[in-house]
């Protein structure tokens, strides 16, 4: 039986109530509830049924019990993390017969550090710009950066109608710089850049929260384990 919480107002929807329980992100929850996992006074939960405080909701042990993986893959240049077309390299390549999935995304031209878990219940916390988690990339601009360019970056970049949340930069050299980021939109770096006129050469994302990439060569994994898993899961 799942404990109630204190914090919880009922009555709430049952995807809401096992993602509330850290058991799995709603669209998670949705699925266990579609596959018959979920009970709710003895009763197999259907989509939107609701929990009243008191209700003895339950699931398969061997579900809440589940051990799960985290791993860093440093993506190379080339290779498509979601949706990939005819022909073209996809990271399900390299996961095949697994139940593992990238968390978020780096596209195509891009490489460096993806997270690859198969832990549904972090995907929300991780990637929600909400929660403010640090993305940390070095980048290679084609022509030479000029003082204004850190100032106008860190201050937010108008792309599309949207203004980027505030950033950490700081110059390597006449060409490169280090940005730190606690959003991800759609090719966010390469936008903000070329909204102020400049064209990116390369662009590697090196940190996730407090996940480096290190020396991990490309498309090549190591497991997050030990203290570092138990710090990047305390962060989320």
């Amino acid at each position: 039986m799942l404990k109630n919480s204190k914090s919880i107002s009922y009555p709430i929807r049952i995807n809401k109530y096992l993602a509330l329980h850290n058991l799995a992100t709603r669209r998670g929850a949705d699925d266990l509830i579609r596959r018959k996992n979920v009970f709710i006074n003895g009763k197999i939960a259907v989509l939107g049924d609701m929990v009243n405080e008191g209700d003895d909701v339950k699931i398969p042990r061997d579900i809440a019990n589940r051990k799960y993986s985290y791993i860093a893959y440093n993506k190379p240049r080339g290779v498509i993390t979601h949706s990939p077309q005819m022909n073209e390299k996809s990271i399900r390549d390299f996961l095949l017969n697994t139940h593992i999935f990238p968390m978020g995304r780096l596209d195509k031209d891009s490489e460096g550090l993806i997270i690859l878990t198969d832990d549904g219940r972090i995907t929300e916390k991780l990637l929600s710009p909400e929660y403010n988690h640090e993305k940390e990339y070095i980048v290679n601009i084609r022509t030479p950066l000029k003082p204004s360019f850190f100032k106008r970056m860190s201050e937010g970049v108008n792309i599309d109608g949207y203004r980027t949340k505030k950033c950490k930069i700081s110059r390597i050299n006449n060409f490169t710089f280090r940005i730190i980021l606690t959003e991800g939109k759609k090719h966010q770096i390469r936008r903000m850049c070329g909204a102020l006129g400049y064209a990116v050469a390369d662009l590697k994302r090196i940190r996730i929260m407090n996940i480096r990439l290190g020396n991990l060569k490309p498309n090549k994994i190591r497991p997050i384990i030990g203290k570092e898993l138990e710090e990047f899961l305390s962060l989320l």
